[in-house]
C-alpha cells in the first residue's frame, strides 16, 4: 500500500467518470459479481479504488461500514452508495439495478427450467450433487463469519443462545436480531471492552484518494449535505414506491392470496435481513416450507444451489422461492406467467428497500462514523447471525443426508438415523474437504459435485 501512496503523489487522480463510463463499469460488475458478498466487494474495490481511482480507500471503507449496519445485501447497497456519490440519485439507481439485473434474469430462466424439467432423472441427479456442495458452502460460511464475529466468550454465548432460540425454541428471526442488537447496545454501556466494534478508522490503511474525494474537498458534491427536508421527502417518495404495489395487490386479491403473502412476507424480510443471505435463509426456509407450504425441504436447497451459480447477491434465492410459490398457486393464470410475476414481486419488495436505506441515510453517515453504541449493537447482531447460520447448516444437513426427519417439541427437528443416505453423506464429506481443506473455489466445487452426483447415482442405481 505504501507504493500506492507514493504513486499517488506522482500519478494524477483521474477526473470523475461520465455517466456513460459509469454505466459500462456497473454493467461489468453486475455480470462478474460471483462469489458472494466478499467476492463482490473485492471486485468493486479492484475496479473503483485500485484501477480507476474513482473513490478513495477511506471513503470506500466508510461506505462499506455504513452498508454493514443496514438490512439487505451489503454489496448491492455499496454499489448504490458509490453510484449515488458519483451521479446522485440516477447514479445510485443505475448502479443498484445493474448489480442485480443479470443475476435476476439468469435466476428466472433457471427457475423456469427447474419447474419444467426438474423431475427428470438427469436433473435430479445433478441437484443431488449440488445439494451436497451447498451444505459445504453453508458450513464454510459459519466458520468464516464465526472467526470474524466471535471475538470472546460473550460473543460465543450470544451465538449459542441464538442457535438454541431458533432451533429448539422456534423464536422468530426478527426477534433474535432485535434482542441481539439490544444486548450489544446495553453491553457497550456496561462492559464496553467486551462489546467494542471494529470499524475501520482513518489509520487502518493508506489514504488513497480518488476523484470523488477531490470533488468533495472542492465542494462540488452538494448532494452529500442533507437539508432539513431530505428525510421527509425521501420517506414520502420511497415508501409508496416500495409498499404501494403490495397494498394494491392486497386490495385487488385479498389477504389470503399468494401474491399478498409474497409481498407481505418478503417486505418483512427486507427489514430484518441483517447479516446477509445465509442468516435470513434459515427463517425463510422454515416459513416457506413449514408455514406457507410453498416448497419442499429439498427444494429450498435446490434454490440456494441455483443462486450460488448466478452473478449478483445470494439473496436472489428469494426470487426462486417467490417463483415456485406463485407457480404452484397460479389460479387462472398460466403457471409460468404466474411464477414470473411472483419472482418480479419478490425482487421488487426485496431490493427496493435497499435504495430507500441508502438514499435516506447516506447523507448522514458521518454522524454514524465512530458511534461505539451502534458498532457494539452490530457486533452482537453478527454474533447472533453465526448461531442462526449454524441452524441453517444443521437444517440443510438433516434434509440432505437423511431421508426422514421428525419434528419434536417446539419444532426441533431430529433425524431418523436408519434413513441415512450413504451417497449423500459421502458426497457431503468430499465437498467439505474440497472447500475447507483444499480451498477449491465455489463454482468448481458446485460443478464437480453435480457431476459426481450423476456418476454416483448411476453406479448405485
Amino acid at each position: 500500500m505504501s507504493a500506492l501512496v507514493s504513486q499517488d503523489a506522482v500519478v494524477p487522480v483521474p477526473a470523475a467518470p461520465t455517466f456513460t463510463e459509469a454505466v459500462k463499469v456497473w454493467a461489468k460488475i453486475g455480470l462478474l459479481s460471483f462469489g458472494g458478498p466478499a467476492g463482490q466487494i473485492a471486485l468493486m474495490h479492484k475496479e473503483l479504488v485500485e484501477e480507476r481511482r474513482w473513490i478513495g480507500e477511506q471513503r470506500f471503507l466508510h461506505a462499506l461500514n455504513y452498508c454493514m449496519l443496514l438490512p439487505g445485501p451489503e454489496a448491492q447497497q455499496l454499489a448504490i452508495y458509490i453510484g449515488w456519490l458519483l451521479h446522485r440519485t440516477i447514479g445510485g439507481l443505475v448502479a443498484g439495478i445493474l448489480f442485480v439485473a443479470p443475476g435476476a434474469l439468469v435466476m428466472l430462466v433457471l427457475s423456469s427450467l427447474y419447474v419444467l424439467y426438474g423431475d427428470t432423472p438427469l436433473v435430479e441427479a445433478l441437484f443431488f450433487g449440488v445439494k451436497a456442495a451447498v451444505l459445504a458452502i453453508v458450513v464454510e460460511a459459519v466458520i468464516r463469519i464465526g472467526r470474524r464475529a466471535l471475538k470472546n466468550r460473550v460473543m460465543v454465548s450470544i451465538a449459542v443462545s441464538a442457535f438454541i432460540a431458533i432451533y429448539a425454541l422456534n423464536v422468530p428471526f426478527p426477534l433474535i436480531v432485535l434482542l441481539a442488537g439490544l444486548t450489544g447496545w446495553l453491553g457497550d454501556r456496561i462492559a464496553p471492552a467486551l462489546f467494542s466494534g471494529s470499524a475501520h478508522g482513518k489509520g487502518d490503511s493508506a489514504d488513497i484518494k480518488g476523484a470523488v474525494d477531490l470533488m468533495f474537498e472542492r465542494g462540488e458534491l452538494g448532494h452529500l449535505n442533507p437539508t432539513k427536508w431530505h428525510a421527509p421527502r425521501t420517506v414520502a417518495i420511497w415508501l409508496p414506491i416500495w409498499l404501494g404495489p403490495v397494498l394494491l395487490i392486497w386490495w385487488l386479491t385479498g389477504t389470503a392470496s399468494v401474491w399478498t403473502e409474497i409481498g407481505r412476507f418478503f417486505s418483512l424480510m427486507a427489514v430484518v435481513t441483517f447479516g446477509g443471505a445465509y442468516a435470513v435463509l434459515a427463517y425463510v426456509a422454515q416459513a416457506a416450507v413449514q408455514s406457507f407450504g410453498w416448497l419442499a425441504p429439498g427444494e429450498m436447497v435446490d434454490g440456494l444451489g441455483l443462486a450460488e451459480t448466478t452473478p449478483g447477491p445470494l439473496i436472489l434465492v428469494l426470487q426462486f422461492v417467490g417463483f415456485i410459490a406463485a407457480f404452484r398457486h397460479s389460479g387462472s393464470l398460466d403457471p409460468l406467467l404466474a411464477g414470473s410475476l411472483g419472482a418480479l414481486l419478490t425482487l421488487w419488495v426485496t431490493f427496493t428497500p435497499c435504495f430507500f436505506w441508502i438514499f435516506l441515510g447516506a447523507p448522514y453517515i458521518e454522524a454514524l462514523r465512530g458511534n461505539k453504541a451502534l458498532s457494539a449493537a452490530l457486533g452482537a447482531i453478527t454474533a447472533a447471525v453465526v448461531g442462526v447460520i449454524m441452524n441453517l447448516a444443521l437444517w440443510f444437513a438433516l434434509h440432505v443426508i437423511f431421508r426422514e426427519v421428525h419434528a419434536m417439541g417446539l419444532g426441533m427437528n431430529v433425524p431418523v438415523f436408519s434413513s441415512i443416505d450413504w451417497r449423500a453423506a459421502l458426497l457431503s464429506c468430499a465437498t467439505m474437504i474440497a472447500i475447507l481443506k483444499l480451498k477449491i473455489g465455489m463454482l468448481p466445487t458446485l460443478a464437480g459435485s453435480a457431476l459426481a452426483g450423476v456418476l454416483l447415482l448411476a453406479v448405485s442405481g
